[in-house]
């Protein structure tokens, strides 16, 4: 008990004090929250990116495409394999028995970004009348739904945001073809919202496409039918397949960039913390310096080595907890739901998305900075400990 006193007691008093060492202190502590505002930033853009684009899709949902084709853009389909598709066991109806399904075109198209004024690619995909009813979130947020057969196009709410030339009522040209904007669509904030849609019919003869589709979405009787719908379509001669289902797709899809992003933020983040801790160790050897005296008189005084050592830790500790709220409030309020774009590795186009600063990064980030603290004061603590009580009182 005398010796958790005694550490209570140092602690509170080294506390007291760090107003008196306000500038080497908010060296510290500044550095600490860097550490913790760059680690929460990168990292929330990963959180967002992967919550946007593997949030995307519905378990009752299959995606068919080519077999051996990750992306639509490297699949292909003619029109007898989609009837084929559509008429697979597993595939829900709708009142007039016809099977709900749609066959869709996806094509890059390049438009001008407006935060750079540069060119980016934006995904076009033509669905058919059933696309709309197969994303069940999708709602005409301004205008409407695009005709039929005309060349008319609704561009997603994420996509309106980066691109220049898609306010509603718009004409853009996309090669030789003219397209109208007539209608705005959300989606809950995921992938869709950063496309452009199109009738298929009116598509495929403006890319010169034939009857050719590139992947086929289906609505299934329930999530558990996806095993029966995939042995139907990989068993039948005829076809040559990949079956997912529509969420698996895109979480899959969402992997190569969220562990680039990853792969770049842990390294920067580790470079800047070894920065911190030497910040930390400068302001806690200059803490037990400035105080070598009070120091000495407190082990003249009976308090114990081994007191003062953790003290000295505990107080290391305090300012690396004040670092991490101090990060930890920049990201947060600085990084927080912003929307931001980036370019999708699997079909390289542009994907709005909003940094998603969570509660568990945040309190990744304090652990972190908390680290940080601890190994500042490590050393120092240990020096504050082993000094001798006579040189101690002379002054380090």
């Amino acid at each position: 008990m005398k010796w958790l006193r005694q550490v209570a007691a140092l602690t509170i008093l080294n506390i007291r004090t760090l107003p008196q060492r306000l500038g080497s202190s908010t060296v510290a502590v500044v550095g600490i929250g860097a550490v913790v505002a760059v680690f929460a930033g990168v990292l929330s853009m990963a959180n967002g990116f992967e919550r946007t684009v593997a949030g995307t899709g519905s378990d009752d949902i299959a995606i068919v495409l080519r077999d051996g084709s990750n992306t639509e853009l490297t699949s292909g389909l003619s029109l007898e394999h989609t009837r084929l598709i559509a008429g697979a066991p597993g595939v829900r109806r709708d009142a007039n028995d016809e099977p709900i399904v749609s066959a869709e075109l996806f094509v890059i198209v390049e438009l001008q970004k407006k935060t750079t004024a540069s060119a980016a690619n934006a995904a076009l995909r033509g669905i058919q009348a059933n696309g709309q009813a197969l994303r069940k979130r999708m709602e005409i947020v301004e205008g409407r739904m695009f005709e039929p057969g005309k060349y008319e196009i609704i561009v997603g709410r994420g996509a309106q945001h980066q691109f220049v030339g898609l306010e509603l009522g718009n004409s853009i040209r996309f090669g030789q073809t003219e397209w109208t904007v007539v209608g705005v669509f959300a989606d809950g904030g995921s992938v869709f919202e950063s496309e452009l849609w199109c009738d298929v019919r009116v598509l495929q003869p403006a890319y010169r496409r034939g009857s050719t589709f590139q992947t086929v979405r289906a609505q299934l009787v329930d999530p558990a039918s996806l095993a029966t719908f995939e042995e139907a379509l990989e068993s039948d001669p005829r076809l040559e397949v990949d079956v997912f289902g529509e969420r698996e797709y895109y979480a899959e899809q969402a992997e190569p960039v969220t562990n680039f992003i990853r792969f770049v933020g842990y390294p920067l983040a580790f470079l800047m913390a070894i920065g911190a801790i030497f910040a930390a160790i400068n302001t806690m050897y200059s803490s037990v310096s400035a105080r070598s005296r009070e120091i000495a008189t407190l082990r003249a005084l009976g308090f114990g080595p081994s007191p003062i050592a953790l003290a000295t830790l505990l107080e290391a500790a305090v300012l690396g907890v004040l670092g991490g709220i101090l990060g930890g409030a920049v990201a947060y309020l600085g990084m927080n739901a912003r929307t931001a774009s980036t370019l999708d590795m699997q079909s390289f186009s542009q994907v709005a998305f909003n940094f998603a600063v969570t509660g568990e990064l945040l309190i990744d980030g304090l652990l972190a900075a908390l680290a940080v603290g601890l190994l500042g004061g490590l050393f120092p603590a240990v020096r504050a400990a082993r000094v001798p009580v006579a040189v101690a009182l002379r002054g380090f």
